[in-house]
């Protein structure tokens, strides 16, 4: 058995927001949106090369379940443009001994986000 593809998926009480937070921060785009009742109970987000799920869950609490890693052409930008869509700092962008350079925040569940630069050539 192979796997075609992987991507993670966020639970949250606040799907419209958390989806607006991604869609800000990282200029992120809705490929599907599943509705019950009226209302987005799940979005699927293109973000650069990758895929996010986000699905409504009532009784989740926010907390370190999952933390998502996203390469970005500049992690320093990439960091304050997290910082202005609503995230909280958790560590600011250093270079890292493999020569990545990473920051992290969370983003407006708690959920833990690594922005990196890949190094050059």
């Amino acid at each position: 058995m192979g796997v075609s593809s992987l991507f993670p998926i966020l639970r949250t009480v606040d799907l419209p927001r958390l989806s607006r937070f991604y869609e800000e921060a990282f200029a992120a785009t809705v490929t599907y949106r599943y509705a019950h009742d009226g209302a987005d109970v799940y979005v699927a987000l293109a973000v650069g090369g990758g895929a996010l799920g986000i699905g409504l869950d009532a009784d989740i609490t926010p907390g370190d379940p999952i933390a998502v890693w996203l390469y970005v052409d500049d992690a320093d930008a990439a960091y304050a443009a997290t910082l202005a869509s609503g995230a909280a700092a958790v560590a600011p962008p250093e270079d890292l001994p493999w020569g990545e350079r990473v920051a992290q925040v969370r983003d407006p569940d708690g959920n833990l986000l690594y922005v990196a630069t890949r190094p050059a050539d």
